[in-house]
Order: structure tokens, then sequence, then C-alpha cells
């Protein structure tokens, strides 16, 4: 409260308030302090960045020098898929503790712009360097699939935080399975024309309305257990381990065929519902 001198006209704040106001200064930080889960949050766009910092300087930067080697650019590509992989189990596990746990007012905010970074940022960057190196790729469309990419998690993780949906659910592929999957679709060294409409087709499931179930109890688990799997199945082919090319192979198209199947389930479900529906509308209507 601000006091006027009725001799000066001059206006002052009384010292005690004065230092109350300073001790408030002093407290309000504290109701933003980071919890247990921002800092798993704040982990996940480290290893987003890291997969972004790994793909530069293993992949692009020596590709254009020309002191490429196979087995580094191997290595660097395994370095920043898993990094991606461990962005997800970050994202996994913040959501879960901060349920059971307190969360700051800024949860939700970090939530989103780590989720950007490792999800949206890194596969895209990744399918723009695959653009670039790969000898069939087109380096300007690689860009564009790039941009669609960065532009559906954009869409897709604003979309989240302004629509309300049935617990349970997400509307549209995850992020952190939308960009797996796009890495996964790169990995598998298909000809340019299918690994670019396969990316597209992704960046379009991700801002679509398909639903797709949160993980959650056992389906958490299941989700831990293939990303700790995908992490052994690109160590062996970074290494070169006999059959490495092969397990990976066939991780990655595991990893699209489910990208593919779970919106035909989800399809079927709700047509399912939608007969249910009416089939129970008309037995109401007989007499």
């Amino acid at each position: 409260m601000t006091v006027v001198d009725p001799d000066t006209k001059v206006g002052w704040v009384p010292e005690a308030e004065q230092e109350s106001d300073a001790d408030g200064a002093e407290d309000m930080p504290l109701s933003l302090r980071l919890s247990i889960a921002d800092t798993l949050t704040l982990g996940n766009a480290t290893c987003g960045f890291m997969a972004v910092y790994f793909t530069t300087t293993g992949i692009l930067i020596p590709h254009l020098t020309g002191s490429e080697e196979t087995g580094m650019a191997r290595h660097s590509a395994a370095t920043a898929v898993i990094l991606m992989l461990m962005a997800a189990i970050f994202d996994l596990f913040d959501g879960l503790v901060a349920r059971k746990l307190r969360s700051s007012p800024m949860g939700a905010e970090l939530d989103n712009l780590s989720d950007l970074i490792s999800f949206g940022l890194a596969p895209a960057y990744f399918v723009l360097v695959y653009g670039m190196v790969a000898d069939d790729a087109h380096q300007r469309v690689s860009a564009l699939a790039a941009i669609v990419v960065l532009l559906a998690v954009v869409l897709r993780l604003a979309r989240f935080s302004c629509v309300t949906l049935k617990d349970g659910m997400f509307q549209g592929m995850p992020s952190p399975f939308g960009a797996l999957t796009v890495v996964s679709i790169v990995l598998l060294e298909l000809p340019f024309i299918p690994t670019l409409l396969a990316i597209i087709g992704v960046a379009w499931l991700m801002v679509s309305r398909v639903e797709y179930p949160k993980p959650r109890g056992i389906l958490a688990v299941a989700m831990l257990s293939w990303i700790v799997s995908a992490m052994g199945l690109l160590a062996a082919w970074a290494f070169d381990a006999p059959g490495g090319q092969l397990l990976l192979q066939t991780g990655c198209a595991l990893q699209v065929v489910l990208g593919a199947v779970i919106p035909l389930f989800a399809t079927a479900r709700r047509v399912n519902t939608f007969r249910d529906n009416r089939r129970e509308a008309r037995a109401a209507q007989l007499p």
C-alpha cells in the first residue's frame, strides 16, 4: 500500500510492507521449483538435442567434408536413434511420476517443449540429413518431408494442449510413436518414393482423429520392453554384430507395421461401436 505524506504530497511505502514484498518476491520462485517429473522432462529435451548433435557430427559433417566412414555413420545414426528412444523413456516416466508425486505449474509447458525437440525437431532433422546423404534421395523433397513431420508434431502438441479427450486415449498418433516410426522408415533403406510416402503418411496419422491408447499399466510395460529391445537391435547393428542388419530391419519393419495396424483396429472398433449404437437405437424404437 502506498501512503501519501500530507505535507510533501510524496508517496511512500511503509518499511514493513517493503520487507513483506521482498519476502514475497523471494518466495515466489519456490512455487516454480522443478519437480522430479520436470527433471525427467528436461532429460527428454537433452536427449533430443544430443540426437541432433550426433546426426550432425557423425553423419552430415563427414558427408559434406568427404571423410565419411560407413562404421562411423552407422554408430552415429544408432546413437541418435538410441537417444530418441531414451527421450521416449523419459517422456513415459515423467507422466507416471507427475501423477504419483507433486508436479510444478511448468510441467505441461515443459513437456510440450521437450516433445517438440525430441519428437519433432530430431526426427525431422534425421529425415533432412537422410535426404542429403542417401544416394537415391532428393534433398529438396526430403527437406519438404522433414518440414511436414515437424509441422505435424507442432500441430499435434498444440491440439493436445487445448482439446479435452476421453480418458485413456490419444487423438492421433502420439508424437514419440510417430518419431520412432519415421526413423524406422528411414533405417529400412527403402527406395526414395516409398520412404517419402510412408513418412508423409505417419505425419498425417499424427494430426488425424484416429484414437491411440495411452501407455498405462500393461501397455506401458510393453512399450518400455519394446524400447529396450529396440536399443539392443540398434547396438547390434552399430557394432556390426552377426545378423545385426537383419535384426534391425526386422525391428524397424515391426515398428512400421504397428503404426499401420493400430489405426485399422481403431477404425474397426469405431465402426463396431457405431453399429452397436444403431442396433440399440432400433431396438429401443420397437414396440
